[in-house]
């Protein structure tokens, strides 16, 4: 656990060193709500206010754009044998990957306030009490979690810094074919079925139930286990990747 807060300590340094890639984290989420919200909102029909509607789906939005940043980070430090001077002092490293995930989630953190804090001045208006407000923290958390592993694995994978910054692509475009932004009913047939079946949209229609004081049915049931899916899978592949890139 010591070993992990350092390196955590040492990832959050190193963020705030790049300030060009941590501003964009943190303010490109916040202006694709504005120009969703401001642009888009008023042609787009979800039975509701457009920023009540689309809040959900930026919070899980900025997930993926920090899993950007968490892919290449541990791509940078494997390249730069970062792992090798680990094993030298003893030190496993699972914790070098623990660490970029816990950097990850107070990145995800900060983030996730300023959405919130400029979509209260669009005109957002939640209904959620204590137990809703804890719910919502808890299934975002359990996704950034999820996300930030997947991405560290995928860094471990990756030969160079542009390599993970590339693979990475994928999750960055989920949240565009699901329910984050639109109903999955106003798309097309045949990717109507990709959208209902995948983790972004039971996520956001979760966030968005909770967040607006509404009913999540099985959708909360849903996202957790699809976090727990990717957590698993990462975390064993995570393993098996450091493991391969040792011998």
């Amino acid at each position: 656990m010591s070993e992990t807060l350092t390196l955590s300590a040492r990832c959050l340094r190193i963020s705030a060193r790049q300030v060009d890639a941590l501003l964009t984290s943190l303010l490109l989420p916040v202006l694709l709500m504005v120009m969703f919200v401001e642009l888009f909102g008023g042609a787009i029909h979800t039975g509701t206010r457009y920023v009540s509607y689309v809040v959900p789906g930026v919070l899980v939005l900025c997930a993926g754009f920090g899993s950007t940043l968490t892919a290449v980070a541990v791509a940078t430090d494997f390249g730069r044998a970062m792992v090798d001077r680990l094993r030298s002092m003893d030190v496993p490293p699972p914790a070098l990957l623990a660490g970029h995930v816990v950097a990850s989630a107070a990145r995800n953190a900060a983030s996730g306030v300023l959405v919130l804090g400029v979509a209260l001045l669009l005109g957002f208006h939640g209904h959620v009490g204590p137990a809703g407000a804890l719910a919502a923290i808890g299934l975002l958390l359990a996704f950034v979690l999820a996300v930030s592993w997947l991405a560290a694995t995928i860094g471990v994978l990756a030969r160079s810094p542009e390599a993970a910054n590339g693979l990475t692509f994928v999750i960055m475009f989920l949240p565009y074919a699901s329910s984050a932004f639109v109903p999955v009913a106003t798309m097309p047939g045949w990717l109507r079925g990709f959208a209902a079946h995948q983790p972004i949209t039971p996520l956001s229609d979760a966030l968005r139930g909770l967040l607006l004081g509404r009913p999540v049915g099985a959708s909360a049931w849903i996202g957790l286990a699809w976090c727990a899916g990717i957590l698993v899978v990462s975390l064993a592949g995570s393993v098996a990747a450091v493991a391969r890139r040792s011998t």
